[in-house]
């Protein structure tokens, strides 16, 4: 069996940072790398959003805790 979890499409990944969660106001889609304005990381736009996808999905599990994202559907 594999686990499908789905995520809202609107969830916010390229504009979160997947060092500390910190979600821009907004991004440009010309902005391709970005500095967190708190933790001062620097984020790859599609590497970031990735990470932030994996940890929502990871969540979404019972690894952790993401409110927007759907329930896990077994497939």
């Amino acid at each position: 069996n594999k686990l499908v979890v789905f995520i809202d499409q609107w969830y916010p990944s390229s504009k979160t940072c997947s060092h500390c969660g910190h979600v821009l106001e907004s991004l440009d889609l010309s902005i391709r790398e970005w500095r967190c304005p708190s933790c001062k990381s620097v984020n790859g736009r599609d590497e970031n959003a990735s990470k932030v996808i994996c940890a929502v999905g990871a969540s979404t599990v019972g690894l952790g805790d993401v409110s927007r994202a759907m329930p896990a559907i077994a497939v």
